[in-house]
């Protein structure tokens, strides 16, 4: 969890002083967290590269190890997974090295995530998993719990929910138990989450209500936003779009005073999807337009492409099908670049009844045979359905990593709806 701010103020200014006598690696080590704290990566980045060269002259691998491992947190944090996975990886076997156990684990906890940012999940189970008995081993309840959540959100995304369940429900009661009421927040989120991709409504409902009331006391205005997200999903999930509009409201108003850029974004499309299904096409493409350059802005191309796309179902439904095409087809690029296999599937699903509608029936079977490959045997595409993303995972545990800083709650954004394929 975050400490009070005033904290980060007094380590940076008796680390400054105590750098005002001389250099000082551990000074500027914690000078550097204070920094990396508190939202100035750049400048924590400079203190922690001096720190690691007075930890290397002086021989001291156990602060070496804990500098590369900060270091390579705040390139994960920066977006630059390549050179954070390059940091963590000098970091691990020189805590392996000297026998630093809990440091392992955290190490392996941020190389795991690393890879689930990437979208390789099994290479992330694979580290949670090697983490997890070193984090039993010392008895490091708090990162136990927090790796038990990840794991929960790996199968959550590999599509496996009662083994995402299981992981879930034996992080909640460890969270409760330590007192971590940001962390119990987070998984009652994620566990709201499976019951929805269950289709269990009324139970993502109760979960994701136990979630917000331990936000609004602990004053996560970023969690509370994406709760109230999540919650008006479900609402739109149970046909009660006034319901849904009311949550989404709450959630943008709070993202925009936080700054959630990303989540604004997401927002705003979850909106436009409202006013979609409400027949409201003028709100709609208004709320979708602004929720586009946003995406764009903060490089969500998942969302990005989900506006896209949601945009093309508009035009599609009003009979513009050149427009329509325009849309799916800068959309489909996009969700083949980032993997997103079902997005793709619909994509070229609604590509292809557009064909159908404009008399080009060779098009449109084209269209559709692209698309049989990419699903399982008897699935066929998302046809007129809402679709949210996997729940947002935990930051990396252990003794250097800031835990809770980046715990985000859950992002579920409604998949526009295809166009049903021609007769």
């Amino acid at each position: 969890m975050w400490l009070p701010r005033s904290r980060f103020a007094d380590v940076a200014a008796l680390a400054t002083a105590t750098l005002a006598l001389g250099p000082d690696a551990r000074s500027f080590y914690a000078l550097g967290w204070a920094q990396s704290s508190t939202g100035q990566p750049r400048q924590a980045l400079a203190n922690y590269e001096q720190a690691l060269h007075r930890y290397r002259e002086a021989g001291d691998r156990v602060g070496e190890a804990a500098t590369l491992n900060n270091i390579g947190l705040v390139y994960d944090g920066l977006g630059d997974r390549p050179r954070a996975l390059d940091y963590y990886r000098q970091a691990l076997p020189i805590r392996r090295e000297v026998g630093e156990r809990a440091g392992e684990a955290a190490t392996l906890t941020n190389i795991g995530l690393v890879y689930d940012g990437l979208g390789d999940r099994q290479q992330a189970l694979a580290y949670y998993q090697h983490a997890l008995p070193l984090l039993r081993e010392v008895g490091a309840r708090g990162g136990e719990a927090t790796t038990l959540n990840n794991i929960g959100a790996v199968y959550n995304g590999l599509g496996d929910r009662q083994q995402a369940l299981a992981y879930y429900q034996q992080a909640l009661p460890i969270r409760q138990e330590v007192g971590d009421r940001a962390g119990e927040a987070n998984t009652l989120n994620n566990i709201g989450a499976v019951y929805y991709g269950l289709g269990d409504r009324q139970q993502a409902l109760d979960y994701y209500r136990q979630a917000l009331d331990i936000l609004r006391e602990v004053g996560d205005r970023v969690g509370e936003a994406n709760t109230l997200n999540n919650i008006g999903t479900v609402y739109y999930g149970l046909g009660d779009r006034q319901q849904a509009l009311d949550y989404y409201r709450q959630s943008l108003d709070i993202r925009r005073e936080v700054g959630d850029r990303a989540g604004e974004a997401n927002t705003h499309n979850n909106i436009g999807a409202v006013y979609y299904g409400l027949g409201d096409a003028q709100q709609a493409l208004d709320y979708y337009r602004q929720a586009l350059p946003i995406a764009r802005e903060v490089g969500d191309r998942v969302g990005e492409a989900t506006t896209l796309s949601s945009i093309g179902v508009l035009y599609d439904g009003l009979g513009d099908a050149q427009q329509a095409l325009d849309y799916y087809r800068q959309a489909l690029p996009i969700a083949r670049e980032v993997g997103d296999r079902v997005g793709e599937a619909t994509t070229l699903n609604s590509i292809g009844a557009v064909c159908y509608g404009l008399g080009d029936a060779q098009q449109a079977l084209d269209y559709y045979q692209q698309t049989l490959p990419i699903l399982p045997a008897g699935r066929r595409p998302r046809q007129r359905s809402h679709h949210q993303v996997q729940p947002r995972d935990d930051p990396p545990g252990g003794t250097e990593s800031r835990r809770g800083s980046r715990r985000a709650g859950d992002r579920r954004r409604p998949r526009p709806p295809s166009r049903p394929p021609g007769p």
